[in-house]
C-alpha cells in the first residue's frame, strides 16, 4: 500500500507539487531583492509582497500604492513591476493617470517605508509630451509594463507606445529604443551592455509574433534571438548563457487590447541556438513574470500564485516546439 501511494505522488502534475504562494491580488511583476527574497507587485491591492523562496512565507513589504481602474477590466495596472538598486526598492505604476484619473501619475516611485513612497519620474507626462509615430494608439500616457535596472537607473517598456524608455534617478526620461510597428514590448533582461526584450506581438498575439530580441545602447536595429511562442511577457537568464521566456498563452479574440490570454495555455520556454523555443513547463494559468535562482524558476501568475519549478535546465516534462 505504501509503495502504491508513493508511485501515485510521483505521477501527480508537477504544478500541484510546486505551488509556493497563493492569495496574491493582481500579481504581475517580480524581482529578486535583499536577502535573496522574491518581491512581487499586487496591482489590485496596491502593495508589494516579500516572499521567502525556500519556505513560501509571505509578508507585506509596502502598501498604499495607487490602484488602476483597469484592474477591474483586464487585471492589469497600478503597481506592475518592482526593481532594486542596492537595498532600495522602486516600483513601476501605470494606468493610474489620465484618462483613468486626471490626478494620478504614471511613473516610477521609490519605496521610502512600508506606507511611504516618493515619485522619482513622471513617465506619463513624458509619454504625453512625446507621442510615438508610425502606428495608432489610444492612451496618450502609454501603458508601461516592465522595469529593469540599467547603468544606475532604469529601463521601462511601454507596450502601448512600442518603445523602451530610459529613466535616471534624477527623474529624466528619454527614449532608449523605439519600434516603428506594433510589436508590444513587455519583459526585460539586461546582461552587460546587451538588453534582451520579450515581444508579445500585436493582437491576437500569434505564435510567430512572440519573439525574444536583443539590442544595445548604440544599436540602430534589434537582433531576433527566437520566435514562435504566443504573447511573451517576460525573458530571464538562467545558468550560463541560457535564456528563458514566459508565454502567457493563446490570445483571446474579441477582448480589448492588453487583455490576458486564454486560461491554462501559458508556458515557460527555453531559447534554443537555432532561433526556436523548447517548452519547459506547459499549461500555466496566466503567468505574468518569472525569476530564476540557480536552476529553479519562480513563476508569478495573474490569479495570485507563485509556482516553483526545480531543475529547469533538464526538466522531465514539456515538449519541443
Amino acid at each position: 500500500m505504501k509503495k502504491f501511494v508513493f508511485l501515485f505522488v510521483l505521477m501527480m502534475p508537477l504544478a500541484a507539487l510546486a505551488q509556493l504562494v497563493t492569495g496574491l491580488e493582481g500579481a504581475s511583476g517580480s524581482a529578486i531583492g535583499p536577502g535573496g527574497a522574491l518581491y512581487v507587485t499586487e496591482g489590485a491591492a496596491g502593495r508589494i509582497t516579500r516572499v521567502d523562496p525556500r519556505t513560501g512565507d509571505a509578508t507585506m513589504f509596502a502598501e498604499g500604492l495607487p490602484v488602476s481602474f483597469l484592474q477591474s477590466i483586464i487585471g492589469f495596472g497600478g503597481a506592475v513591476d518592482v526593481a532594486f538598486i542596492g537595498g532600495t526598492a522602486y516600483v513601476l505604476v501605470t494606468a493610474v493617470g489620465a484618462p483613468f484619473d486626471p490626478d494620478g501619475i504614471d511613473g516610477i516611485y521609490r519605496v521610502d517605508g512600508p506606507n511611504s513612497f516618493s515619485l522619482v519620474a513622471n513617465i506619463g507626462e513624458f509619454a504625453f509630451n512625446n507621442p510615438p509615430s508610425g502606428f495608432p494608439f489610444e492612451l496618450p500616457n502609454g501603458l508601461q509594463y516592465a522595469l529593469e535596472t540599467y547603468r544606475g537607473g532604469f529601463l521601462v517598456t511601454d507596450g502601448h507606445h512600442n518603445r523602451v524608455l530610459r529613466v535616471t534617478l534624477n527623474g529624466e526620461v528619454s527614449e532608449f529604443f523605439a519600434f516603428d510597428s506594433d510589436v508590444v514590448p513587455t519583459g526585460l533582461e539586461v546582461s552587460g551592455n546587451t538588453v534582451y526584450l520579450a515581444e508579445a506581438g500585436p493582437v491576437p498575439h500569434l505564435p510567430q509574433t512572440g519573439k525574444v530580441v536583443s539590442f544595445g545602447p548604440k544599436s540602430p536595429i534589434v537582433t531576433q534571438i527566437a520566435s514562435g511562442s504566443p504573447l511573451l511577457v517576460d525573458v530571464e537568464r538562467g545558468r550560463g548563457r541560457t535564456l528563458f521566456a514566459l508565454s502567457q498563452g493563446i490570445g483571446q479574440v474579441g477582448l480589448p487590447a492588453a487583455a490576458p490570454a486564454a486560461p491554462n495555455t501559458g508556458a515557460l520556454v527555453k531559447v534554443n541556438g537555432d532561433g526556436t523555443f523548447t517548452d519547459v513547463i506547459t499549461e500555466l494559468n496566466l503567468p505574468t513574470s518569472v525569476e530564476i535562482i540557480k536552476n529553479t524558476a519562480y513563476v508569478v501568475t495573474l490569479d495570485g500564485k507563485i509556482l516553483k519549478f526545480d531543475n529547469i535546465s533538464s526538466p522531465p516534462y514539456g515538449a519541443s516546439r
